[in-house]
């Protein structure tokens, strides 16, 4: 058996454990396995131990050092170094996905046929086909399935949502502005570092072409377009939730990008400069990122007929037409990662949609994608009602 049609198995590897899920009680521990152990998997690693009743219980990455990193971290946890060997004899709950884009969907499907919940980092799909398959199978085997859009859950967007949004201050929205800036660009480091003895590198390409070791696309994946789709995927995916949330629309009637690598000076393939409009039923979303320092912050504005609405993750203002008219400002309570993380815990036992499902993950996604075969092509994309493509 060959490397792909061991990817290609992936999910029969594990059916024969779907007959087997545990029902939680209240007082139950959720015992969670961790599937990709780099910076972000120990860092909501670290959030789900801090929740009441959750006890991490096993640990996987392809890379042997950040297995036994995350195992330090989770003491008495069990190590793999293959997800469905973790899914078969880990004897867990749940399990956080935070492997790179390329793998989410293989592994969430995996998980969720051998009868777990899944909370899975955005985006939710690499390809375009891959969240269908996800919200399918979540549907069919009843799993949990919350998607890391944290928004959905924080208090400051849910506050926006219903005393700004809801009650109608922006009057008719015409115009939503995301912006969300990379920063300067940072050095990728040495091309010729060796490949570590313990980093399965066959297993990180799964279903991507085979090509030599090349630590820039493993330590810096989400640069290069055949693992990710940089700012595109990473953060535009943040914001155009927030837009779906917000607008009550996810489907746009046409994408389109423009950019390129203008600034970086390496073997990058995602673009660090980047222009994106959406067209939706009545109104527009633009995206603008660049990889230069001092730049605004991330953030989004709503511009209504009788107002504007500014909001990141950290607070919001509104500010009337009429100018005379006080500005309403709210500032975030605290991080959203935790309430995002508690909504799925507490979902595990009461079998409650969670606040961001494998849907929305995949209507995000969606467009997210669509930019990045806009850019690709260097075509606007246009899209049916069903949000399929019309046209290239």
């Amino acid at each position: 058996m060959n490397r792909r049609d061991l990817f290609r198995t992936a999910g029969s590897a594990v059916i024969s454990a779907a007959s087997y899920s545990r029902v939680l009680g209240a007082n139950d521990a959720v015992k969670l396995g961790v599937i990709g152990c780099g910076n972000r998997g120990l860092y909501l690693m670290q959030v789900f131990a801090r929740m009441p009743g959750v006890r991490i219980s096993a640990v996987c990455d392809v890379f042997g050092q950040k297995t036994a990193r995350a195992r330090n971290a989770a003491p008495g946890s069990l190590m793999f170094s293959d997800h469905r060997a973790l899914l078969e004899r880990g004897g867990v709950d749940a399990v956080l996905v935070t492997t790179p884009d390329h793998w989410h969907a293989a592994v969430s499907v995996d998980a969720m046929l051998a009868g777990k919940d899944v909370y899975v980092e955005k985006p939710l799909s690499f390809r375009l086909e891959e969240g269908a398959r996800i919200i399918e199978t979540a549907r069919q085997m009843n799993r949990i399935c919350q998607v890391g859009m944290q928004q959905r859950s924080g208090a400051l967007f849910l506050k926006a949502k219903r005393e700004i949004i809801d009650a109608k201050l922006l009057g008719r929205i015409s115009l939503v502005r995301t912006v969300w800036h990379l920063g300067e660009p940072y050095d990728l480091g040495p091309a010729d570092e060796p490949k570590p003895a313990d980093l399965d590198w066959d297993r990180f390409l799964g279903p991507v072409p085979w090509r030599p070791w090349n630590p820039h696309q493993y330590h810096h994946y989400r640069l290069y377009l055949d693992f990710g789709g940089g700012c595109l995927t990473d953060l535009f995916t943040h914001w155009i939730d927030v837009v779906h949330m917000f607008m009550g629309q996810d489907a746009p009637k046409a994408v389109a990008a423009g950019g390129g690598i203008y600034i970086a000076h390496d073997d990058r393939s995602a673009p660090d400069t980047v222009n994106v409009i959406a067209q939706y039923d009545g109104f527009n979303v633009t995206y603008e990122s660049t990889a230069l320092p001092g730049m605004p912050e991330e953030h989004i504005v709503f511009h209504g007929s009788e107002g504007t609405l500014t909001i990141n993750r950290k607070a919001y203002e509104f500010r009337a037409k009429n100018e005379r008219a006080p500005a309403i400002e709210y500032r975030s309570p605290g991080p959203l990662d935790e309430d995002h993380v508690r909504n799925f815990v507490e979902c595990c036992r009461s079998r409650k949609a969670p606040n961001c499902t494998a849907y929305h993950g995949d209507r995000a996604a969606r467009v997210s994608l669509f930019a990045k075969m806009s850019y690709v092509l260097n075509r606007k994309i246009k899209l049916d009602p069903t949000g399929g493509i019309e046209q290239v």
